[in-house]
């Protein structure tokens, strides 16, 4: 029989190494773990010396930088330790059942869209996986994914940092809301050459009010902005009180506001090109079987589709 030799290091201290990369310093990554600082570079030191190699500079006054091999070693303790939680949830379930904790990233105005369907199908189908969400926009999406942070996210198809792994879910055009007794509600379209000198109420979350601002840059025209609200049912209320109209992607079948006013939905003449929504994942380490379970049972919903 082959002689099994123990590794010069443990998986605590790769946890240790990796929780001081994120967090940029030694009393951050101390902080997050609840132990001492001097418990995290005593931990780092033993770590260095049994890989024989210098792996972070650590300075008192400019925190913890990675050397060129420490970050290699980062990239693969990360899968190491992905590897390693998931034998020990592997062993809670029962041979074939998914059994473990996703944590899903989700652009906010998709989430109504997303998840409702996502959360009751899958959590019908895997009962005992436990599935966290984070709803954020995609500046605050950024690094989260190569971090670990979130397993999968569902986001509109702009620019993500990094290159994740993605799979188109639908497309929808964006659409104007105006209120249901405004004149153009009537209408079946409208033209952002007749909406430029009318007050805009903006959806102002990233990539939502680049969006809406490049339709008007693409034909010339910069739009009279009156609000600028981070809530997408904040649009539609106001839109709703006759305070302005909106540019929106995602279409809810309720015709009124939050409080119930009327809002009406038109097409934007002529058609603007379709938005995009993906579901991502990590290129490394590889999803979990739960994780492509969820991938594959996203792909697989019967998504909206352009009116």
């Amino acid at each position: 029989m082959d002689r099994l030799d123990s590794p010069g290091f443990t998986l605590r201290q790769l946890s240790f190494l990796v929780c001081a990369a994120d967090e940029g310093t030694v009393a951050g990554a101390a902080a997050r773990l609840h132990v001492s600082p001097s418990a995290i570079s005593e931990a780092l030191s033993e770590l260095e010396r049994g890989l024989g190699t210098q792996l972070t500079v650590r300075r008192r006054a400019r925190g913890l930088t990675l050397t060129s091999t420490g970050a290699d070693v980062v990239t693969r303790a990360r899968a190491l330790l992905a590897s390693s939680r998931e034998l020990e949830t592997s062993l809670r379930g029962a041979p074939g059942e998914l059994v473990g904790p996703i944590t899903i990233g989700c652009y906010p105005t998709l989430a109504p869209t997303i998840l409702p369907p996502l959360l009751q199908g899958f959590g019908r189908e895997h009962p005992r996986v436990e599935l966290a969400i984070l709803e954020a926009t995609h500046d605050r999406l950024e690094g989260r994914l190569e971090a670990g942070q979130i397993d999968v996210a569902f986001v509109y198809d702009t620019l993500i940092p990094g290159e994740p792994r993605r799979s188109k879910l639908f497309e929808l055009p964006a659409h104007v809301i105006v209120a249901g007794d405004d004149p153009l509600a009537s209408a079946p379209s409208v033209t952002l050459e007749e909406l430029v000198a009318r007050d805009l109420i903006l959806l102002d979350a990233p990539p939502s009010s680049e969006h809406t601002l490049s339709l008007f840059a693409a034909r010339g025209l910069t739009p009279r902005v009156r609000h600028r609200v981070q809530s997408y049912e904040a649009v539609r209320a106001l839109v709703g009180r006759g305070l302005g109209y909106g540019i929106l992607v995602q279409r809810p079948a309720n015709p009124a506001s939050y409080e119930g006013y009327p809002v009406a939905m038109l097409e934007i003449a002529p058609a603007v090109p379709p938005v995009g929504v993906d579901v991502i994942w990590p290129v490394a380490p590889e999803p979990t079987a739960r994780t492509r379970a969820l991938i594959d049972f996203a792909t697989a919903l019967p998504w909206p589709q352009p009116r």
